[in-house]
């Protein structure tokens, strides 16, 4: 079982020219954007990162991230266990310009000062492997089918809809 905490900052560029692993965890509670983005998560986050020199002399960082997220379900709002895992290609880049070198198989990730937030890079990339849309099972799920249509709302939009140029006809009846 893996207990390695891994640190929030790293060089990256000693890492890749040794081309070392770092395997280990990241405390969910510790990222606020994605907290903001689907609520308060507990546990950890399993990441793998491979740093490395590639064959036309870029610094890469070949990654891999599991976590079990607690999302909310878009019917009832209620937390629903999800398993989010991704696996990425990382390019090093030390500006914007350098950043639009890179080929389209790597994200460009920004090292400045020649230190790697990896709080940051984890983070980024579980918040783009969370899923689009999350539900229960409808059997699972707090809100029926009859609560996801209003009687009252379906029987109005049925009937013929108001002609919002009646009023202007009957202005100019009037003159």
């Amino acid at each position: 079982m893996l207990t390695t905490r891994l640190p929030s900052r790293v060089e990256p560029y000693k890492l890749a020219a040794r081309a070392e692993r770092l395997e280990g965890l990241m405390a969910l509670a510790d990222f606020s954007r994605l907290t903001d983005e689907v609520g308060a998560q507990s546990g950890d986050v399993r990441v793998t990162l491979d740093f490395s020199i590639d064959a036309q002399g870029r610094r890469v960082i070949r990654g891999h991230l599991e976590a079990e997220l607690q999302l909310p379900c878009r019917r009832c709002l209620s937390p629903l266990a999800q398993q989010v895992e991704s696996e990425f290609l990382l390019g090093m880049v030390t500006s914007d310009a350098l950043a639009a070198e890179l080929p389209s198989t790597h994200e460009p990730v920004l090292v400045e000062n020649e230190q790697l937030n990896l709080l940051t890079v984890v983070e980024d990339e579980l918040i783009l492997s969370l899923p689009q849309v999350v539900y229960h099972d409808e059997a699972d799920c707090e809100v029926s089918r009859d609560q996801l249509t209003s009687g009252e709302d379906a029987a109005a939009s049925r009937g013929p809809a108001a002609n919002p140029f009646e009023v202007l006809k009957q202005l100019k009846g009037k003159s």
